[in-house]
């Protein structure tokens, strides 16, 4: 007789009376166990890297804009054993540290010793004197009658007044001959101006330019600027001055970007923008190869019922010529670079965006993309959280790479390709063994740790292409700082309105960045610059803003000059002694 099964909840399922049914019973339990534990298990995981994301943006929302890599006392040193290269390696870096801590001490000791800096307003300031005489009744003595004047003391205030606009009416004689209707009248050529009867002068534009590209005022911010000054335009004439200075300016503008295209080496980054979708869509244009790609994006727009989108600003910085230039697509896509840097051929830094990846296979290596050491220290930095102690070598061996970029700055091409031959390439080898050891074997294959070291795998080529071109950055940085020029603008005027517009502030940016690189007085050279173009000057050579800076030296900012170096200074002050503490405590 079977036995009775044993009795359950009532809301339970009843037990199988025989023992095959409760091994099939057992079995399926313990496969669903299986499978919530591995639900449980990607659960959890999903969990981590939700913190981790919600770390990172914490970070980028409230943290350091820069990585600081604070040392841990905890953290051992590499050992190299008693390897004689690396007791060499350490020696030099201990004099190398050295010998910019005494330059940098001397300097300042002899910076101390000079006069304290002059106080007094700059004599070409134009003096009005205001006499603040006693009253009468007080330039009498009761007793020994009239005082006599003995002499004056002088105190000097600085005083702001608006920027004065002032009509210039040039009158132009005419001449004829008398009874002789046939010989017509003579009178001076018209100059051509930047408008129709030359209403406004150059320095209108100027101001304008430097205003919205410079000091990111917009057109209506602008508008309350000129009615101070007793003189109220419209919107509409504003920009219309801007685009007249800018028609001028385009041919300066193709010449920057041709110069750049020959320099050899060039570093990019880019940025969105939003563009509003015109009402007419423009039709595709055969001579034009941006037209197509311009009709599909905004095509698309509308079919979607978007009335914007989301455009780009690129930048093309020179590491050689002190020149930017920026262009606009209305989209990502890499026909925007790939267009721009047609005939352009030597080293590209960029990021590792998809579109940049094969630009070598096709251009068959006409063009050589380096990646940043600055977006994998990031992305390094970032994965501190889950993997400190792994990080920390990485973050450590990349510390090292930059300590010998500060020694080769100031080196010639050559020099520093050599210094980096010698000094970074051991390095890069180590990098390279970490990065292929068993410590590294178990990070779990979804975390942000293990996306940097993704990055330095499957870039590395790129990241080690610096090594071979002196002329070449170790990152991208100088480029993409580039881009808050745009980012800053952009929290002003908020939006391009036109592909024309688009266009239009390209060319500006590229004036006024290539102004500001060379530290010039924006205003100035954007005027001198119309005024001989509307002329019919063709010489750009000599407009160019590192050659027109050589000639007039009145409007060099020397004060950025002196902020960079000494900044600098400081820089290499503290990375050496860092390094000499480091190698002390190797030693």
């Amino acid at each position: 007789m079977d036995e009775a099964a044993p009795n359950l909840p009532p809301d339970g399922p009843p037990l199988p009376a025989d023992v095959s049914a409760c091994h099939a019973l057992l079995i399926e339990q313990a496969r669903a166990l299986l499978d919530l534990q591995e639900v449980r298990t990607e659960l959890s995981q999903e969990n981590e890297e939700l913190k981790l994301t919600i770390t990172k943006l914490i970070l980028q929302l409230q943290g350091h804009r820069r990585e600081r890599v604070i040392v841990d006392p905890n953290q051992l040193p590499l050992d190299f054993g008693d390897d004689p290269a690396a007791k060499q390696a350490l020696a030099d870096v201990v004099a190398e540290a050295q010998r910019i801590i005494i330059e940098y001490t001397v300097r300042r000791e002899l910076n101390k010793k000079k006069p304290s800096r002059d106080e007094k307003l700059p004599e070409h300031l134009e003096r009005r004197e205001v006499l603040a005489d006693v009253p009468e009744e007080q330039k009498e003595c009761p007793e020994h009658g009239p005082k006599v004047l003995i002499g004056y003391d002088t105190t000097e205030t600085l005083v702001f007044e608006r920027p004065k606009l002032w009509v210039r009416v040039t009158k132009y004689p005419k001449y004829i001959c008398p009874q002789q209707p046939a010989c017509g009248v003579t009178q001076h050529e018209r100059p051509k101006g930047l408008v129709e009867g030359n209403r406004y002068d150059t320095s209108i534009a100027a101001e304008i330019i430097t205003s919205k590209q410079a000091f990111h005022l917009p057109l209506y911010r602008q508008q309350d600027w000129f009615a101070g000054c007793g003189w109220t335009p419209s919107r509409s004439t504003l920009l219309n001055i801007q685009s007249a200075g800018a028609v001028v300016l385009q041919p300066l503008a193709d010449y920057y970007a041709e110069l750049v295209r020959k320099s050899g080496g060039l570093g990019c980054d880019d940025t969105r923008v939003t563009l509003v979708v015109p009402p007419t869509i423009p039709v595709i244009d055969p001579l034009d190869p941006r037209s197509r790609r311009i009709h599909e994006v905004l095509s698309q727009a509308v079919k979607e019922g978007r009335k914007s989108i989301s455009a780009r600003f690129w930048i093309y910085r020179s590491f050689l010529l002190p020149s930017n230039v920026f262009d606009f697509t209305v989209s990502r896509h890499r026909d925007g670079p790939d267009e721009f840097l047609q005939s352009f051929c030597g080293t590209l830094m960029a990021d590792c965006w998809s579109g940049f990846q094969k630009i070598e296979l096709r251009t068959d290596a006409r063009i050589l993309r380096g990646a940043c050491w600055s977006h994998a220290r990031r992305k390094v930095f970032d994965g501190c959280s889950s993997h400190p102690q792994q990080a920390a070598v990485l973050l450590a061996l990349i510390q090292q790479l930059y300590d010998i970029e500060d020694r080769a700055k100031g080196l010639t091409y050559d020099d520093r390709r050599a210094l980096r031959e010698r000094k970074s390439c051991p390095v890069l080898g180590r990098i390279r063994e970490y990065l292929d050891s068993e410590a590294l074997a178990r990070v779990l294959p979804k975390s942000v740790f293990a996306e940097a070291l993704n990055y330095l795998r499957n870039h590395w080529d790129a990241l080690n292409l610096f090594v071979k071109d002196g002329r070449m950055p170790i990152d991208n940085n100088d480029a993409e700082q580039l881009m808050k020029q745009i980012a800053v603008g952009r929290k002003n005027w908020l939006f391009i309105g036109s592909l024309e517009a688009g266009n239009r502030a390209a060319t500006l940016h590229t004036i006024v960045s290539t102004a500001l690189r060379n530290d010039l007085d924006v205003r100035a050279y954007v005027k001198d610059v119309l005024d001989q173009l509307l002329a019919g000057s063709t010489d750009y050579h000599s407009l160019r803003a590192d050659v027109w800076k050589v000639s007039h030296p009145e409007h060099v900012r020397t004060y950025r000059v002196d902020e960079r170096r000494d900044a600098a200074d400081r820089q290499r002050f503290r990375r050496a002694s860092r390094r000499l503490a480091g190698a002390t405590r190797a030693g």
